[in-house]
Formats: structure tokens, sequence, C-alpha cells
């Protein structure tokens, strides 16, 4: 498993290419975005980490090119100082498909590598799958056990989002963004369409899968205090 640390502290760096080695992965590194961006599109890698404040061309920069560029669908995991709601939603958009906050452990880094390599290896089949619920993107037939459930097209899209993020926070803004673009309605129609999705996936189950964070957003996971 081939990893591209881009991170401008030289400490932080050396602590997460060592301890990613000790771990098994073959990692390359770089501390400016122009250096990261020139080995993402050179050489292969199955993810790349990713720090947002770099010198020469930041973080939101590189991903933004990426996904422009040849390496459209490589797992991105963004570091960051900025814990606030807008800067994750700014990585979100970027096109990450993580976000970490600074400071972490390096458990933790390595955890949510895996959970991200898990996803997107995951996507060549179309199958999305959270604990007992499953969505088959081809067939477009959502089941839970054994049930078959039906789904409206927009609760289908939110379905979508929050099972490719889990088990990580959407956060709501982010909901909207992907569901609506850039005519996202005056009301509070989330709320109401999460409610219906809730009723359909969760309420004839013993198990809850889709979770309220309050003032973040929702995840679907199988424990609340999931990550």
């Amino acid at each position: 498993m081939k990893i591209l640390v881009i991170e401008d502290n030289k400490d932080i760096l050396i602590n997460i290419v060592d301890y990613l080695s000790i771990k098994g992965y073959d990692v390359d590194c770089a501390q400016n975005g122009v250096a990261g961006f020139n080995l993402a599109t050179q050489n292969t890698y199955d993810l790349i980490v990713l720090d947002i404040m770099l010198p020469g061309m930041d973080g939101l920069e590189v991903c933004n090119m990426l996904r422009q560029e040849a390496r459209k669908n490589i797992p991105i995991i963004m570091l960051t100082a900025r814990d606030s709601i807008d800067d994750r939603i700014t990585g979100f958009k970027a096109g990450a498909d993580d976000y970490l906050i600074k400071p972490f452990a390096l458990v933790e880094l390595v955890a949510r590598i895996e959970a991200v390599i898990r996803r997107s290896q995951g996507h060549g089949s179309n199958l999305l799958q959270v604990s007992d619920l499953v969505y088959n993107m081809d067939t477009y037939v959502v089941q839970r056990g054994e049930i078959t459930l039906k789904l409206t097209p927009l609760s289908l899209k939110l379905l979508e989002i929050l099972m490719k993020r889990s088990p990580n926070v959407v956060p709501r803004e982010v909901l909207e963004q992907q569901v609506w673009g850039d005519e996202i309605p005056d009301t509070d129609i989330l709320r109401s369409h999460i409610h219906q999705l809730r009723q359909i996936i969760d309420k004839p189950f013993d198990k809850p899968l889709l979770h309220t964070v309050p003032k973040l957003g929702y995840k679907l996971a199988d424990f609340l205090d999931a990550s």
C-alpha cells in the first residue's frame, strides 16, 4: 500500500512517515504543494495525506487540481488545525474524503486511512454497505437484512452520500449542497427528508443507524460514538 504525505511541518511529517512505515506502508513525502502535486500526478498512490496550509500551493488547491486532473478518484485525507464547520465544508467541497483536526493521534490517522481505503475499494462494485443495510447503486435496490426498502430518488441520494462517508459525520451544509446544488431551499427541508429516511431505514428495526450529531450534521454508523 503506497501513501503520499504532503506536510510542511518537518516534525509532523517525520512522525507520520515513521509511523506509517512501521505499520507497513510504502511512504513518499513532500513539504510543499507544488512538489506534492507533481509526485501525485507522476506516481500511483493508494491514498494521499494532505495538509491544508502549505507553501507554494495550499492543500485545497492541490486537492481541487487532483480532482480535475488524472487522479480524480484517489482518496485524500486532509490535515488542518482549523476546526470550524465552514473549514470542514470547504475541505469536503474541494474533494477530500476525510478531514482530521490537528493535533491528532497517529493511531487515529491509521484507522482513518484504513477506513477511507476500504470505502474507495468498495466503490468499484457499486455496492454500499453499513452494518446490515445494503444499497446496490446499479439496481437502486436498498435492503436491510432480508427486507427490501422503498425509497424516493431524493432519499436514495441522501442515503448514498451518508453511506459513502460512513462512519463520519456529514455536515448538513454538505448534504444540502450535494443534493440541491446552488439552489438550496430556504426552508429546513433537509430535516424533513432525514426524518423520512429514518422512518424507512431505522424505525422497523431494533438498531438505529442514522444519527443526528447536534450542531454538526448526520452520520450513518453502527454506533453513535463512531468517528
